[in-house]
């Protein structure tokens, strides 16, 4: 593999990249028995700050929990390892990737005893715009994925795990084969849902309109954080169920997420939207997005976590 960076942290030490290894009997590696977050770090002119760090990490718990999943840190010794990683390699802004992941406790589904191993590790390495940086300026063109979101009560949505990506590592092919940027999931009741990665937005007569959390979505930070500053903004935001063809007649289209941002869309199956790129609304929250890094949104929300000095976990 590709080294990404010069340290990983790893079951309380920080270990050369080289080292950091897992066992090809993994629990998780046969049955996707982990959850993970994906969080940035960027640069301001402040010094590196986490964006919404603890609430990552809390989501992690949160997943954690849902499965039963027992992670053997603390929150503040999960984000003192996130801002010990971050250091070590030297990073001013940076992706990271914290995991939890059930070990080496044997083939069975269900491990068994009451000593199963959870593993917890956290990289971190430079990510720049995640589509492409061309997208971010012109907008990219996805297609709507044949493969649909799993239904309700059948896996959590709410859980970042990762055997539930299955579903957006078909989407994502497809659409990647077909072509396109990227693909967009359709829930089972044939309404709009999410894509592989990203959470939708739709910009109709000036509100914007995304789908709600029982769409069998996964409650994005990104997406809370974008509703959040288009309120905070004056702008209305209305969740609600879409039926597909709102993709079509929607005046702006983007997708957001932690390694997407705000990425517009500027076509949905070769459907130009109107503004056939980023429009007005999508531009307007790009820069208030990113002005909390550059300085110029106000933190109001608190989510900027400066990196200082961490106390490494125990």
């Amino acid at each position: 593999m590709t080294k990404l960076a010069d340290k990983i942290w790893m079951n309380g030490q920080l270990l050369n990249w080289e080292d950091a290894k897992v066992h090809v009997l993994t629990h998780a590696l046969h049955y996707g028995t982990s959850v993970f977050e994906g969080i940035r770090a960027y640069e301001t002119p402040h010094g590196s700050v986490g964006f919404r760090l603890r609430d990552h990490l809390q989501r992690l718990e949160d997943s954690a929990r849902i499965y039963g999943i027992n992670i053997p840190y603390t929150l503040d010794q999960m984000i003192a390892a996130c801002k010990d990683t971050l250091t070590a390699n030297g990073l001013k802004s940076a992706y990271w990737r914290p995991v939890a992941f059930l070990g080496e406790n044997g083939l069975g589904v269900t491990p068994k005893g009451d000593n199963i191993k959870v593993d917890f590790a956290v990289a971190a390495f430079p990510w720049g715009a995640y589509l492409g940086e061309e997208g971010l300026t012109k907008g990219v063109d996805v297609c709507v994925s044949s493969w649909q979101r799993a239904a309700p009560n059948t896996i959590p949505n709410a859980a970042k795990m990762g055997g539930n990506y299955l579903s957006s590592y078909l989407i994502g092919k497809e659409a990647r084969g077909r072509g396109y940027a990227e693909g967009l999931g359709l829930g089972t009741d044939g309404r709009l849902s999410e894509g592989a990665g990203e959470n939708l937005f739709l910009i109709m007569n000036g509100k914007i309109h995304t789908p709600p959390v029982a769409a069998s979505i996964l409650g994005g930070i990104t997406r809370d954080s974008i509703i959040k500053l288009a309120k905070a903004d004056g702008i209305e935001v209305i969740e609600q169920a879409l039926p597909r063809e709102m993709l079509y007649l929607a005046d702006e289209v983007f997708m957001c997420g932690t390694a997407a941002e705000i990425t517009p869309i500027r076509s949905v199956d070769d459907i130009p939207t109107r503004a056939a790129g980023p429009g007005k609304v999508t531009k307007r929250l790009m820069t208030l997005f990113h002005g909390l890094f550059n300085g110029t949104t106000e933190d109001r929300f608190g989510w900027l976590d400066p990196i200082e000095a961490a106390v490494p976990a125990e």
